[in-house]
């Protein structure tokens, strides 16, 4: 199982659109593009926590000799990853919020 990510790249685009054309400008619920951010965010983290999940699973599966070490190591990578992705992700909101507070008013 693989992070979804969609809901970002859409938001995304949506916000592209947004900054070079103001009248494309409407909130999520009525272009049908999905969720919110925060709903977005939550989806993610718990996408993130069920790979980990799963990678402790194929882990006592693979100690118990019923699963191969191949799987073990994608599940493992996959968590891993989707780690790196939630940390960098956080890490770039912290900057933004910091950079924000730095600002004048």
């Amino acid at each position: 199982m693989a992070v979804s990510f969609s809901n970002a790249i859409n938001a995304y685009n949506q916000a592209a659109k947004a900054v070079t054309n103001p009248d494309a400008a409407r909130p999520a619920q009525d272009t049908g593009a999905g969720a919110s951010f925060a709903n977005m965010v939550r989806d993610s983290l718990r996408e993130a926590r069920d790979l980990g999940v799963e990678a402790e699973h194929m882990q006592m599966k693979a100690i118990n000799g019923e699963a191969d070490i191949r799987d073990v190591v994608l599940a493992v990578s996959n968590a891993e990853l989707a780690l790196d992705t939630v940390t960098t992700v956080r890490d770039r909101v912290m900057t933004a919020y910091q950079e924000i507070l730095k600002m004048p008013i």
